[in-house]
């Protein structure tokens, strides 16, 4: 009994259904930093939740991703990335810069899958 329910198990991943079962979760959110700009420069995550974000730094440059409406405050070193967790927090705008060039601005969008812009 138990061997069958492995080699069924062991048919479903040969025959591809298996990577769809296990890509159901969803993709940590990336921010990237490109050009000297954030991009995308508005992010929408969910209201409650503790959301993993990586900010990657495609630039020559090191980069300092700074938000006082998040109190985070993490350098990204050139060519690198660094992962940060926001939340849970309420539906609203949370600003962040770059401290190193303040023209570089962006925004984590928090609302409700239904809610509009």
């Amino acid at each position: 009994m138990v061997l069958a329910r492995h080699w069924g198990f062991v048919m479903i991943a040969a025959m591809g259904v298996y990577p769809l079962i296990s890509g159901a979760t969803d993709a940590v959110p990336v921010i990237s930093i490109h050009n000297a700009q954030f991009e995308p420069r508005e992010l929408a995550i969910a209201p409650g939740v503790r959301t993993q974000i990586i900010v990657r730094n495609l630039d020559a440059i090191p980069a300092e991703f700074e938000s006082y409406d998040l109190s985070r405050e993490v350098i990204v070193p050139a060519h690198g990335e660094i992962s940060l967790y926001v939340g849970p927090v309420d539906p609203g705008r949370y600003e962040f810069f770059n401290d190193f060039n303040r023209s570089m601005k962006g925004a984590i969008i928090v609302k409700s899958a239904g809610e509009g812009r």
